[in-house]
């Protein structure tokens, strides 16, 4: 059997156009290894800290409640939203719903907004509260 070395095998992103749908492919499978490893991280120290007492746990504390922690939160909670609507897209294409290729496109545009959006529907009034002194 004889091949070309110089072609792929399968399917490659250098021969496909860019789209919603992969855009929102790639960000499912990276969201997903990045909350896996970034928040259970975070729990495993969360926990630790817990299980070690007061001291520790104030530090864990210290660190989670810095402004530039909060950075890592929205990020979470971002990543969450967008893992979560594009599994939802997944159930409903599992059904055999969605493949039209308008409707893939416009879904995947959504699964891409409505994230953004809840993200700022959680945050905006901590982050408010936070700027008016009341959550310290």
């Amino acid at each position: 059997m004889s091949r070309n070395p110089g072609r792929p095998l399968s399917p490659h992103l250098t021969i496909w156009r860019w789209g919603p749908a992969m855009a929102v492919s790639i960000l499912h499978r990276a969201t997903g290894a990045g909350m896996a490893v970034v928040a259970g991280l975070i729990f495993v120290w969360w926990l630790t800290a817990a299980a070690m007492g007061a001291d520790a746990y104030s530090t864990f504390l210290a660190v989670a409640s810095h402004k530039l922690a909060y950075v890592v939160w929205i990020g979470l909670t971002w990543s969450f939203f967008q893992h979560l609507c594009n599994g939802l897209r997944h159930f409903v294409m599992d059904m055999g719903a969605g493949y039209e290729l308008k409707t893939n496109r416009m879904v995947a545009i959504v699964v891409m907004a409505v994230p953004l959006l809840l993200t700022l529907v959680i945050w905006a009034p901590i982050l408010a509260k936070l700027a008016s002194g009341e959550g310290e």
